[in-house]
């Protein structure tokens, strides 16, 4: 059989891109080279706990139209974002509010909290913050810094604040009120029933292969459709023939554990230097600590979360969007933007940080253009 779209990757943009072609009347096959379909928002039930293989993933978006697209796929629970900062057994809030600067000065008033990082931003001199670091001192002053962004942030990027861009967390939280939701958005939660039926149910009536490596046998899978979408690597598609962009990955050690309650909280940062992973994860309460018949789940199931510099074989996480990277990315598309039969989509096709909402809502400015 020779279908219109091949798309190669069965995670949320290849999800959404296949749905719509469907939904237009076009044949449609879909291929992964992993074992299951989802890419990284993969869950897997275990024991009744949907585990987040690839790393926690908390839908957020402010868009409208994304958010009711997804309803058409999935309930979400109301589950909300608070994760706690665990510094040499000290705890602190997060995203920076009231209850943090309450916990590292004993400030209790927003004029307070306000007054102490001004005074340290003035301390450090800083007027145009250069690196990560400065900016970091230049939001929440040298204390928060010290204690709770410098250890996290150089164990997952694997470099020095100083040598990191400061845009990095230009975005980070900061507020002055006793709000520790950490995104915030008007929409969030997860997919009752984890992320893995929510893709299922978006490639309803489409058909899959898993266990299909396109770069292995590429001149087969092209023969088969009209066109590809390719939401790969776009180096690897190219055999890395300019050079490899550079991500990091993470590494996971799960473990099933014979009590009901670990650590409390979904997420737990480490954010000193001497802890090797940055973060716990503790599935079950992404659901409230509860099955999907609303009954509480006597074991527990946790992740802990290694960061490293990515090589070929690795599964790449989050791309180093430096000088250097960005210019390499730039020949790459320049050489995907003349290929006839191929487009390119998604966080690797794109080499681009992308959030859930934002992945599902290019897809769907895409399936739009593509489609129409």
């Amino acid at each position: 059989m020779k279908y219109d779209y091949l798309v190669v990757g069965a995670g949320l943009f290849g999800a959404t891109f296949a749905q719509q072609a469907k939904e237009a009347g076009k044949t449609v096959l879909v291929i992964d080279k992993r074992d299951h379909i989802a890419g990284n928002v993969y869950t897997k039930e275990v024991g009744k706990i949907h585990v987040h293989e690839y790393g926690a993933h908390i839908f957020h978006t402010n868009n409208h139209n994304v958010w009711e697209y997804l309803q058409r796929f999935a309930t979400f629970n109301r589950f909300t974002n608070s994760p706690v900062a665990n510094y040499k057994g000290e705890l602190y809030s997060l995203p920076f509010n009231m209850y943090t600067f309450n916990q590292m000065w004993g400030v209790t008033t927003p004029e307070e909290a306000a007054a102490k990082i001004e005074e340290q931003k003035q301390q450090a001199g800083i007027t145009d913050p250069k690196n990560l670091e400065e900016q970091a001192i230049s939001l929440v002053g040298r204390d928060i810094f010290e204690k709770l962004i410098k250890g996290y942030t150089e164990k997952q990027w694997g470099r020095d604040c100083k040598d990191l861009p400061a845009f990095i967390i230009k975005r980070l939280p900061v507020r002055f009120t006793f709000d520790n939701n950490y995104f915030n958005a008007l929409y969030q939660g997860i997919p009752v029933g984890g992320y893995t039926k929510m893709v299922a149910n978006m490639l309803a009536g489409i058909d899959i292969e898993l266990n299909a490596n396109y770069l292995e046998d590429r001149h087969k899978w092209d023969a088969m459709a009209d066109k590809v979408i390719y939401t790969g690597p776009i180096d690897g598609f190219y055999d890395y023939k300019l050079g490899c962009l550079e991500y990091r990955s993470v590494r996971f050690e799960t473990e099933i554990l014979d009590m009901a309650n670990f650590q409390g909280n979904a997420a737990v940062n480490y954010t000193d230097r001497e802890t090797p992973y940055t973060r716990i994860i503790e599935h079950k309460w992404f659901e409230f600590g509860k099955d999907e018949e609303g009954r509480e789940i006597p074991k527990t199931i946790i992740s802990k979360e290694y960061s490293w510099e990515w090589k070929q074989g690795d599964e790449p996480y989050y791309p180093v969007n430096d000088e250097a990277n960005s210019a390499l990315y730039q020949q790459y598309k320049d050489m995907a933007d003349r290929e006839t039969k191929v487009k390119f989509g998604g966080r690797l096709g794109e080499y681009k940080y992308y959030d859930m909402d934002a992945v599902v809502a290019s897809a769907l400015e895409f399936s739009e253009k593509e489609l129409s």
